[in-house]
């Protein structure tokens, strides 16, 4: 059985970056807990100019788990992310790919 769930990480710190340039849908966000974390997702193919967040999740050393209900969060364009702290990284599951 083949299924469309898959799960990207994102591991990069205080920058803008494409995490997949195709649409998407998020249906659920873990996070290593950091102090005073913070990440924010855009719906861009193009980290240089991502427009308006999508989503801002603000966090700690707790962690972040985050189940999003019915289809997700749908990226028609793709997924940009920014994830700000002193490091650590997100997985999101995603539908679509």
């Amino acid at each position: 059985m083949d299924s469309d769930q898959k799960t990207l990480n994102m591991a990069t710190v205080g920058a803008d970056t494409l995490a997949r340039a195709a649409r998407t849908r998020i249906t659920s966000i873990q996070a290593k807990g950091i102090a005073s974390s913070t990440l924010i997702l855009y719906d861009s193919s193009d980290a240089s100019t991502p427009g308006t967040a999508v989503a801002t999740y603000n966090y700690g050393t707790e962690g972040l788990e985050v189940y999003i209900p019915g289809s997700g969060i749908k990226f028609e364009n793709g997924i940009v992310y920014n994830l700000a702290g002193s490091g650590g990284s997100v997985t999101v599951t995603i539908t679509g790919a």
